[in-house]
């Protein structure tokens, strides 16, 4: 794996994540904190699959969804011995010299900035807590089994922001590219995906969607581009998706081997039967993070052959 903290959108954190690995690395028991939300579980099994792969010795707790958390109320948490980690994917999102001193490991989205283009011109926007794990995981297990096995998933926390739904987002574009070019998965058009998730586009016709993929094939660059374009057209009508997020899920569908779901339509599926009382999540999270773990999926990725 290229390692992730190298990469442009951790250029501004390297100090704080080598200050995280000597706590890490120097504590008898680490105790894993974070709320049974999918954020929360993407965030703590990208690292506890680098604890399993490093053999390091950890606990782990689901907390109360974010939304049972009355308004304005902070999570409270505690370890009874070793070193806490709390993931907190909700927090609003901090300028590293404004963020608090604390007693143990506080993981909260970041304002970061990179560098784009040409002329290289500095675009800021937000490091979420699933990419700070998935750095953290990496540079503690850089060739872990099951660290390399949840590596996909390192952009999904970025892709679950709301950054996207208005404008361009530099940090999701940058760890997208960098996962691509390091090979954990690849980067195709819609077509290309044997088994999307339905309703992730409004007013996609899936039958128009099924008979496009028949003859993608044997189409050249420039009619796929018109296919596609087509295929869109009626979606672009409807204000509720932005620009941004419409042509990620058009042109850049993230898939993982030989899977037939791409990595956006299973943070789709999984969103959609998360429970939503607060014991009910608890436990969900629990049994999806131990799945997860095992198969690196979030849902079963062949569907198709089942």
């Amino acid at each position: 794996m290229n390692d992730l903290l190298q990469s442009p959108p951790f250029h501004d954190v390297q100090t704080r994540v080598a200050e995280q690995l000597q706590q890490i690395g120097t504590a008898e028991t680490v105790h894993i904190h974070a709320p049974a939300d999918l954020q929360g579980l993407l965030a703590l099994t990208l690292l506890e699959s680098s604890f399993l792969d490093a053999g390091i010795s950890y606990k782990r707790r689901f907390l109360p969804p974010h939304q049972h958390l009355p308004r304005d109320e902070r999570q409270k948490v505690s370890a009874p011995d070793g070193l806490l980690i709390f993931i907190d994917p909700f927090e609003e999102t901090w300028d590293l010299k404004d963020l608090p001193v604390t007693e143990h490991i506080h993981i909260t989205p970041i304002s970061v900035s990179v560098r784009l283009g040409a002329n290289q011109s500095q675009r800021r926007g937000a490091l979420d807590v699933v990419a700070q794990c998935a750095a953290l995981g990496a540079a503690l297990s850089p060739n872990g089994t099951k660290t390399r096995l949840l590596r996909p998933f390192a952009s999904s926390g970025l892709w679950l922001r709301e950054a996207l739904d208005t404008t361009f987002d530099p940090i999701h574009t940058t760890m997208r590219d960098h996962l691509r070019e390091e090979g954990a998965f690849r980067v195709v058009p819609l077509p290309d995906v044997p088994s999307p998730a339905p309703g992730m586009i409004p007013d996609l016709s899936e039958r128009m969607l099924a008979r496009l993929r028949k003859g993608w094939g044997k189409m050249d660059a420039d009619e796929r581009s018109s296919a596609l374009s087509e295929l869109i057209l009626p979606t672009l009508q409807d204000a509720s998706l932005s620009t941004p997020r419409l042509e990620e899920l058009v042109w850049h569908r993230l898939l993982i081997g030989t899977s037939d779901i791409d990595v956006m339509s299973q943070v789709h599926q999984t969103l959609k039967t998360w429970p939503k009382g607060a014991s009910d999540a608890k436990i969900h999270a629990s049994k999806l993070a131990d799945t997860f773990l095992k198969s690196g999926h979030l849902i079963d990725a062949h569907p198709s052959t089942g």
